[in-house]
């Protein structure tokens, strides 16, 4: 035992990092490696600095901390000297790694190879965390993520380290795998609240899915590292989301204020020339960034990314191939490539460059996400008529090509003629019975809630009316004619609309088509307006990147086209859209294509505003509290209603307890409010209450009207037409039975009964062309009596004078059920007027 406790006594002595401080020693490599690492992770450069050079004398790690410096500034000769001569005297530690990055970052990929195969090959066998943490790192920039993972999870089996969690969240990020890196940057703020790099991780996952979060945690980013490029330039591409180009430009000064030669600031000024049309600038910066790497095709990469968010894919294209056939090597190149030939419509070039990018990197969750898309999309049915490609799942195809290809028709022929565009075609439509195989085909992961559909010009995309929650949950028809307005728009302005203008003329040419397509917003709209956050013109474009503000958004901007045609005319909206295909910026489009100022818009807008939502406003104000003390109960609901008669909030109130009472006095007040908000909708609005209190009461013709009147403005209303068409089936209401089923079938074409139920009504009114329509939507639906609906659809074809096809459908009845009655007068009548037809056709 003498020995061991010998031993122990020495280390405790000699070995602890904090002994040795106090002894005035300096502390081993180790340890000063994580303190420096630590301090430039906290944004304290000099006082990293300060440290390495407090070491010995040719000590690799003081090289490393010093060359990671002398990095952040662009001294890239200067970091290469120091780490030279350091990574041969250590070729397993922290210099050797940073001077084989930094050799990949400048394109010198041999030696930057040599270094990163000797630390993973070697350094793979390491039992410490930090020889674990170096291999990760150099598996993770040799493309090997599987052994990279494996790595970083050894290396944090020894302890939580933020260097370790941030690396590793890097490596989740970069392959798209966000929650994973999510978990890992949180994990490393867990260990290190002020690890900067780590809030700068948290932002990079989040700028798409949340960018105000994102924001904000580049912010607290740099409010530790004021020089961290990383939060910089993540905050100036959420600039340019926003179109605040002056700003994105001022983060990237910033950087490169820093470090004159970071490629990736070099890379998005080249960027952002490309999209304003600066051909000289965008090539200048190309030599800019090419004389610091020859090889570096995210030059081109970034430029076809920040493209492509601007909706011009087709240049996206281009741009992705310079990428590639500079930098061959780069798969994110190559996936890139593959996502914005899918946007184009050539899903057989995209797939080959998906293939090559999967060749090269197996990992990349949204190369792997396209191409199981496409193998989906090899099963679909496809659908050629005139102008329209249609992609349908087989199953859902048979019913849908029945509605949604006459609408994308009618929506085209409307749009064209009003914009006097014909937009170049084919147009592809491809429809998703899973949301999240539309997600994927749009931007590449799952997710993507709350949209339902996409446009990239002659491309669209969107989810299946199955692909909801629920039969019916949104309104599909409206997301087409929305989408093929884009496609009007985009291809107008030569895919140089801002978000606003064609979101705006896509949410007001729905209401133009079905009034009640437009309607549900108008409420909110005028407690936003209420509460001062409607959103002015030059922000408007901002509003569609904060999930509190989108809705918003999408309807202001609609209100601002309605409002441009009312006052200058639908020419001049025309007009506007062609300004900007121009390349010209807002304020310049604005004047050139509507005569007047984004200032003079905005007041004219506000005016109109007023005028337009001023009752409404009215009518939904609630009065400020006056401190009395208010009578309870219905009675006290009489007496505000009383005192406030045009107050929509007192009169719902008051009407919603006397309903709930089963009172017919309810009625008056929740008349009241109706007339107040007509366009209130809901299972609380007025007409809903009163059609429901209708119903408990017994007056079907009462409820009735009253379901009749919440359709006209509540276009998702699906329970309440069903239960509209089941009374006025009761009551022998053909009309209001008509308006409740289309409404269902317009909602959910997947409704067997209700084709039938559409399809009886038209053969009733001799409609064969519709009830033809219905009664074969019905039968590929697979309904419950196929041998009735065989001869719903044979009673069709014998009002339509197709007697062969009214036969084969009475075969087909007796086949299922041989005594049907019904089946074999249907057959009798095809087969008797087929004789009588062939009796006349051979008379002389």
């Amino acid at each position: 035992m003498r020995p061991l406790v010998a031993i122990l006594l020495y280390v405790c002595a000699l070995g602890s990092p904090a002994s040795r401080a106090a002894q005035g020693q300096p502390p081993d490599s180790q340890s000063f490696a994580r303190a420096a690492r630590t301090a430039l992770a906290h944004g304290r450069l000099t006082e990293a600095e300060a440290m390495a050079r407090a070491r010995p004398a040719g000590d690799p790690a003081a090289a490393a901390v010093l060359a990671r410096v002398a990095i952040v500034h662009g001294r890239y000769d200067e970091a290469a000297s120091l780490l030279d001569p350091a990574a041969v005297k250590d070729p397993l530690g922290d210099a050797a790694l940073e001077l084989a990055l930094l050799h990949q970052q400048l394109g010198r990929t041999e030696p930057a190879a040599r270094l990163l195969n000797t630390l993973f090959r070697q350094g793979g066998g390491a039992q410490d965390a930090e020889g674990l943490r170096r291999a990760g790192r150099a598996a993770h920039a040799l493309g090997r993520a599987r052994d990279a993972n494996a790595y970083y999870r050894a290396a944090s089996s020894g302890g939580a380290d933020p260097a370790v969690d941030t690396a590793w969240g890097s490596l989740f990020l970069e392959k798209y795998n966000r929650p994973e890196a999510l978990k890992s940057f949180q994990q490393a703020l867990k260990s290190d609240p002020e690890w900067a790099p780590a809030h700068a991780g948290v932002a990079r996952t989040l700028a798409d899915e949340n960018p105000p979060v994102a924001a904000a945690a580049a912010e607290r980013a740099l409010s530790i590292d004021p020089t961290l490029a990383d939060a910089h330039l993540l905050l100036a591409r959420l600039d340019l989301d926003n179109s605040r180009t002056d700003a994105a430009r001022e983060r990237i000064e910033k950087v490169l204020a820093t470090n004159p030669s970071q490629l990736e600031a070099r890379a998005l000024l080249a960027g952002m020339a490309y999209v304003r049309g600066d051909r000289a600038a965008f090539a200048a910066e190309v030599r800019r960034v090419l004389a610091i790497n020859a090889s570096y095709g995210d030059v081109y990469r970034i430029a076809a990314e920040l493209t492509a968010r601007n909706y011009r894919f087709e240049e996206a294209v281009a741009l992705s191939r310079e990428a590639v056939a500079l930098e061959p090597a780069n798969t994110r190149a190559y996936g890139d490539l593959g996502l914005h030939l899918m946007r184009t419509g050539d899903e057989a070039e995209a797939r080959r460059a998906l293939d090559r990018a999967f060749k090269g990197d197996p990992y990349d969750v949204v190369t792997y996400n396209l191409l199981a898309l496409l193998d989906t999309l090899d099963r679909f049915t496809v659908i050629r008529e005139g102008d329209f490609i249609f992609k349908m799942h087989a199953d859902e195809a048979p019913v849908l090509r029945e509605y949604a290809v006459p609408l994308a028709q009618e929506a085209l022929r409307t749009l064209s003629a009003k914009y006097e565009f014909t937009p170049k075609g084919p147009i592809l439509v491809e429809v998703f019975p899973r949301h999240d195989d539309f997600a994927v085909r749009t931007l590449g992961l799952p997710g993507m809630i709350g949209a339902l559909g996409a446009c990239f010009g002659r491309v669209v995309t969107m989810d299946s009316p199955s692909a909801g929650t629920a039969p019916g949950s949104f309104a599909w028809q409206a997301t087409l004619w929305h989408e093929l307005a884009h496609v009007i728009t985009l291809q107008m302005s030569n895919q140089r609309v801002p978000r606003w203008l064609t979101e705006g003329i896509s949410v007001y040419e729905e209401g133009r088509a079905r009034p009640e397509w437009g309607r549900d917003m108008e409420v909110p709209f005028a407690g936003a307006l209420e509460r001062g956050e409607a959103l002015k013109v030059r922000d408007l474009n901002s509003g569609f990147t904060r999930p509190e503000t989108i809705a918003l958004a999408y309807y202001q901007a609609s209100l601002l086209v309605d409002h441009i045609v009312a006052t200058h005319g639908v020419p001049a909206l025309r007009a506007l859209v062609r300004a900007y295909g121009d390349a010209s910026d807002a304020d310049a489009a604005i004047t050139k294509g509507l005569g007047v100022s984004i200032d003079t818009l905005q007041a004219s807008f506000d005016r109109s505003l007023e005028g337009r939502f001023g009752a409404l406003r009215a009518a939904l104000r609630e009065p400020k509290a006056d401190g009395g003390r208010a009578e309870e109960g219905v009675a006290g609901l009489q007496a505000a209603a009383a005192a406030r008669p045009n107050s929509y909030g007192a009169q719902l109130a008051l009407g919603r307890a006397l309903a709930a009472a089963g009172d017919r006095a309810a009625f008056v007040p929740l008349e009241k409010a109706a007339a107040l908000v007509p366009m209130a909708v809901g299972e609380t609005s007025p007409h809903a209450l009163m059609a429901a209190l209708a119903e408990q009461l017994g007056d079907t013709r009462r409820a009735i009207a009253e379901y009749r009147a919440l359709l006209v403005h509540d276009h998702m209303a699906m329970a309440p037409a069903r239960r509209l068409a089941a009374l006025a089936a009761q009551a022998s209401d053909e009309e209001s039975a008509a308006v409740a089923i289309e409404r269902i079938v317009a909602l959910d074409p997947f409704d067997a009964e209700g084709h039938t139920g559409l399809g009886r009504i038209a053969l009733k009114r001799r409609d064969a062309q519709v009830a033809t329509r219905e009664f074969k939507a019905a039968l590929a639906l697979g309904p419950a009596d196929r041998a009735g609906a065989h001869c719903d659809l044979g009673e069709t074809y014998l009002l339509a004078g197709r007697m062969a096809d009214a036969k084969r459908e009475a075969l087909a009845a007796l086949e299922i059920a041989p005594t049907f009655e019904r089946a074999q007068d249907l057959l009798l009548k095809a087969v008797d007027k087929t004789g009588a037809g062939t009796a006349r056709e051979d008379r002389p």
